[in-house]
């Protein structure tokens, strides 16, 4: 895949390896093809970024002669095309690293603009990530005139909203360094100047801060005649009555580490961050909660912690984090969840024996304490209503995250954000972030077999990518062979702390009795589609329906309307086939 680069030097790479351009012109070409974003480039304005206001006689053909190279260095990967008056550059699946980074910057604006600093911080700082050096560093003078200011005001714009969200996560000490070589390199940016003022005053340096405004208001005089502008003057008197002069509050954070990769989910994601941070509309608002469902090793609970951690800044009281299942998977009792939850807010009446008072008394001190509170509570793998009413809080401004395998009737199906199995390429993208792009790339044909092994279940993609992360000798094409048996596929999914087999073993738990029983049986209709009628020719139940469609609040089978006859028709996900398949059977009652 060919990547390009106009944020520094112009350049092409392919697989990691430069694509050679000779001159200038050859880049002046390139680039301005690339900024028209696959318009139509006229002949005219190709003359005018080559050779300005006076072009040579020849340059119709110069230009076709460097269109000519370009065509023959980018090979297949990137197409010109000749249309009418002009040219036209198709990138296909190409990187531009402009184009990169302005899908970054535009999402950290969102994410600032809605108070998550947290992700704000990281998109801008990916987004200036992608700059190495200065904008179309090696392009003709007469490009360089039209083009290099906007990219560089761009990169500025960035750069000072990365520093906005950093001071509002209280991060003014580590800021102060860059502040002071901002400032001596660009002296009559104001902006920057302010911000280094709010950030001495944050670590006590008053002395400094006042220093550096008088340095402004006297060069701003000599330059350019003005008096300092509004942010400069507002951040000088803040700092002079003594307004904001510790960091702004961190909220408590009681989270899981992000340890888990989230590729693949960005849609998910966006949805679960409206439903949290919409504002209830007066009293009587209802529950703001957001529910993510989906079958075991669908990534659930990576899910909603990444949401969590980008979501935390919008919740001035805190995120709190608490398990709904003990280590074998059964479900907690909601008094022992409740005393959990109390006791991270800070409510330490009788710690020692909260879990053991009533259920009742939990209940309204959770409530209370929640009542005014603006908190996101995340609650992770509900078993189901009952467990998760006792956890409601009382007012709207406190938010819920849960996960669950079953949708629930506590949060509308409009507030339900369910994960499907991922695709092929957002597999290999997610396998890639483990085991490292170039390995990937070197072995494409071998990275898609086995993700395709792993029919979309990030869990299985996550194990094994760490198999081949803990082997850097062994080629992709080795697990690959491994996988590709059925019959040893399911054991292969088995790394360290992980295994989709004990991971399925407590989906399997929570069902009843009967219908854990029919599992194994089922696993004689393959994958599917069949219907109830079908399932109860097959394991001889008169009411097969029933145990189906507690397989499909389980996520273990999936359903869909269309049989002949109305019926609805089921699917096994094929690794839950295999582990069907793999299960004992026993007698059924008849």
């Amino acid at each position: 895949m060919l990547e390009f680069r106009l944020l520094g030097p112009v350049s092409v790479t392919r697989a990691g390896t430069a694509v050679p351009l000779p001159g200038t012109k050859i880049h002046t070409v390139l680039a301005v093809l690339l900024l028209a974003r696959g318009a139509l480039v006229a002949d005219g304005r190709l003359s005018a970024a080559l050779w300005g206001d006076a072009p040579p006689h020849t340059s119709n053909s110069q230009i076709y002669t460097y269109v000519s190279r370009l065509r023959k260095v980018l090979g297949k990967a990137a197409q010109i095309s000749r249309k009418g008056p002009g040219y036209a550059l198709d990138v296909k699946d190409a990187e531009v690293d402009l184009f990169s980074f302005e899908r970054l910057d535009r999402l950290g604006r969102q994410a600032l603009k809605e108070n998550r600093h947290e992700e704000a911080g990281r998109l801008l700082g990916s987004a200036l990530g992608c700059w190495s050096g200065h904008a179309l560093d090696n392009v003709s003078e007469h490009l360089l005139q039209f083009e290099r200011p906007r990219l560089e005001f761009l990169r500025a714009e960035a750069l000072e909203r990365r520093i906005q969200a950093d001071l509002a996560l209280g991060r003014h000490r580590s800021l102060v360094p860059e502040l002071l070589s901002l400032v001596a390199r660009f002296p009559m940016e104001e902006n920057l100047r302010a911000h280094l003022i709010t950030a001495l005053h944050r670590c006590d340096r008053q002395a400094e801060a006042v220093q550096v405004y008088g340095e402004g208001r006297r060069i701003l005089d000599e330059q350019l005649g003005v008096v300092p502008g509004p942010q400069l003057r507002k951040a000088y008197l803040r700092m002079l009555r003594g307004e904001g002069a510790a960091a702004r509050r961190k909220p408590l954070v009681l989270l899981p580490v992000r340890a888990a990769v989230v590729t693949g989910r960005t849609a998910e994601a966006a949805r679960l961050r409206s439903l949290l941070l919409r504002r209830p509309s007066g009293q009587g608002s209802r529950l703001r909660a957001a529910l993510v469902t989906g079958m075991p090793g669908s990534g659930k609970t990576a899910l909603a912690a990444e949401v969590a951690h980008g979501c935390a800044q919008a919740f001035p009281d805190g995120v709190v984090h608490a398990d709904l299942q003990d280590a074998d998977g059964a479900a907690r009792p909601p008094a022992a969840v409740l005393a959990e939850i109390l006791s991270a807010l800070g409510d330490t009446a009788d710690a020692g024996r909260a879990a053991g008072h009533e259920l009742g008394d939990l209940v309204r001190r959770y409530r209370a304490r929640t009542a005014a509170s603006r908190l996101l509570v995340v609650l992770d793998d509900a078993t189901g209503d009952a467990q998760l009413a006792p956890l409601l809080p009382a007012s709207p401004d406190t938010a819920l995250l849960i996960t669950s395998r079953t949708r629930l009737v506590t949060v509308p199906a409009s507030s339900t954000v369910p994960l499907e199995p991922l695709g092929d390429e957002d597999a290999v993208a997610l396998l890639a972030e483990t085991v490292g792009a170039g390995r990937v790339r070197a072995e494409l044909p071998a990275a898609r077999d086995l993700v395709r092994y792993c029919a979309g279940l990030p869990l299985a993609v996550r194990i094994v990518g760490a198999r081949l992360a803990a082997r850097p000798h062994w080629p992709v094409a080795r697990l690959a062979a491994q996988l590709a048996d059925p019959r040893s596929r399911l054991a292969a999914f088995s790394y360290g702390g992980l295994a989709l087999t004990r991971t399925l073993d407590r989906a399997l738990s929570r069902l009843s009795p009967a219908t854990a029983a029919v599992l194994p049986w089922l696993a004689a209709l393959g994958p599917g589609p069949f219907t109830a009628r079908l399932a109860g020719e097959v394991t001889g139940l008169a009411e097969a329906e029933g145990a189906l469609e507690e397989l499909v609040d389980a996520c273990l089978l999936s359903s869909e309307p269309g049989g002949a006859l109305g019926e609805d028709r089921y699917r096994f996900h094929p690794l839950v086939l295999l582990y069907a398949g793999e299960l004992p059977r026993t007698e059924l009652p008849r």
